[in-house]
């Protein structure tokens, strides 16, 4: 069954841009940390001979301590959860912007194509990035140079922030209450993830049952 969220992983400052200005920046991949990733996007860009590509990354899964670890690592982390049909309607509303799953190969499946569609540079990466689950958003411009590009989004498009699950309890409620006080914010879900933390959890260990004495 197919998730009705997207989730944004980033950091608080980026939040703050998102909420102020209500849109979705895409950037340049140059600085990835996966260079295979970023090889793909350099090679299409030079192939195709346009001036800008720029793009920016949705995790299409549940929330997961691995998106947490490597994508909003810290306490400043945040998840943004977007209406899936909402955001990829503004998506579909911006000019030179496409987007679609990434897929995940196996380098001896990929090398033995002899024959590769240029189009599936953008949205191929190697097998163990699996988990990511990402969908991703790419702006093309043949002509201009820029650096970053802006797709608007309602505010409503956002059904949820949450907060790091390394964030420290005391900084929560003021986290909370600077977001909720920018335009338009004060009735948003905002929370802190339980994910490494969890008090329902734990409370699984009062329910064992004791061990059965042996004579």
């Amino acid at each position: 069954m197919t998730e009705s969220t997207f989730r944004r992983y980033t950091n608080l400052a980026s939040v703050i841009h998102i909420l102020q200005n209500s849109c979705l920046t895409l950037l340049s991949p140059e600085t990835w940390d996966d260079q295979n990733d970023s090889f793909f996007m350099s090679e299409y860009k030079r192939l195709k001979n346009v001036k800008t590509l720029l793009a920016i990354c949705i995790a299409d899964r549940e929330e997961t301590y691995h998106h947490w670890q490597v994508f909003s690592r810290g306490s400043d982390g945040v998840c943004i959860e977007f209406d899936r049909e909402k955001l990829m309607a503004a998506f579909n509303a911006a000019d030179g912007v496409s987007h679609r799953h990434v897929d995940y190969e196996l380098i001896a499946k990929a090398t033995a194509l002899k024959d590769v569609d240029l189009e599936i540079l953008p949205f191929t990466k190697r097998w163990p990035y699996g988990d990511e689950s990402e969908y991703r958003a790419i702006y093309v411009n043949r002509d201009e140079e820029k650096p970053v590009f802006a797709v608007p989004i309602k505010l409503e498009t956002i059904k949820g922030i949450t907060l790091s699950p390394w964030l420290a309890p005391a900084l929560v409620d003021p986290v909370k209450k600077t977001l909720k006080s920018l335009p338009g914010c004060n009735d948003l879900r905002i929370y802190r993830s339980t994910l490494i933390d969890n008090k329902q959890w734990q409370e699984l260990s009062g329910r064992v049952a004791p061990p059965l004495h042996t004579p």
